[in-house]
């Protein structure tokens, strides 16, 4: 393992699509997703970081998800506004080859972002952008045995919301 040095600004692009999913997976929507990498990366570009291992995309996720958990507390501490359903517009996303995939997808990301915080996170972590167990323990600061524990404990849950046997 390496020792501390500076996120490269140019490589983050590396990551954009594995910090997107794990972002649509707290979030449970496309366009908040969307936003939190946007705010994400601007966070992280606002000032050089300095990283303390190889591990750019954990360091990542843990600003990305430090980021999710402001916003909450942010939406919490304001007033709620209330759309009328009358006022929704329907959409057709034409750019989705199969539709029944998509919304699958979508309810999927939906369970993920009810988990508890714990099983949510570990999930995001292996099985949204892909990290081993290890890098997993290391990005969320718990012990790999945590880490199998909780992922099997969330895999279960999510099986019983989506009512898979």
């Amino acid at each position: 393992m390496g020792g501390p040095h500076q996120l490269d600004p140019d490589a983050l692009g590396d990551h954009i699509d594995r910090l997107y999913r794990a972002a649509w997976s707290l979030c449970g929507s496309r366009e908040d997703a969307e936003d939190l990498v946007q705010e994400t990366f601007a966070k992280v570009l606002a000032r050089p970081r300095l990283v303390q291992s190889d591990d750019d995309l954990g360091y990542l996720l843990r600003v990305l998800r430090n980021v999710f958990i402001s916003k909450l507390r942010t939406k919490a501490r304001r007033p709620a506004e209330v759309t009328a359903p009358e006022d929704f517009e329907m959409r057709v996303d034409r750019s989705s080859p199969d539709p029944q995939r998509h919304v699958e997808t979508a309810e999927l990301y939906a369970a993920v972002s009810a988990l508890p915080p714990d099983f949510r996170d570990v999930v995001i972590a292996v099985d949204v952008v892909g990290l081993t167990y290890a890098e997993a323990g290391r990005a969320l600061r718990v012990r790999e045995a945590t880490v199998t524990t909780r992922l099997f404990r969330a895999r279960k849950r999510l099986a019983e919301s989506l009512g898979a046997d």
